[in-house]
């Protein structure tokens, strides 16, 4: 497998992101479709699944406020054989 240069936390983060916002405009347009039918008993549920799936996207949008970048330095080369260290 070729390496994409991404990392794939990152790519799983955006494939939640897209599934949650899918899955809230689908709960959202079921929710008004009931409410035209007059399906009162599905309206409360899918308000309920509505809610949920939007809780879903606000968790993600504070996981990503709570990033911080952590400095590691570059590293520095090492001789192959370097000769050990001398001890006292």
């Amino acid at each position: 497998m070729r390496p994409t240069g991404r990392d794939p936390r990152q790519t799983d983060h955006r494939v939640a992101e897209a599934e949650a916002e899918a899955e809230a405009e689908a709960e959202a347009e079921a929710e008004a479709e009931s409410e035209r039918e007059g399906w009162l008993g599905d309206v409360e549920g899918l308000h309920v699944s509505l809610v949920g799936a939007e809780d879903k996207l606000a968790q993600i949008d504070r996981r990503r406020g709570n990033r911080t970048t952590v400095d590691l330095g570059i590293p520095t080369p090492q001789p192959a054989f370097a000769e050990p260290p001398s001890r006292p």
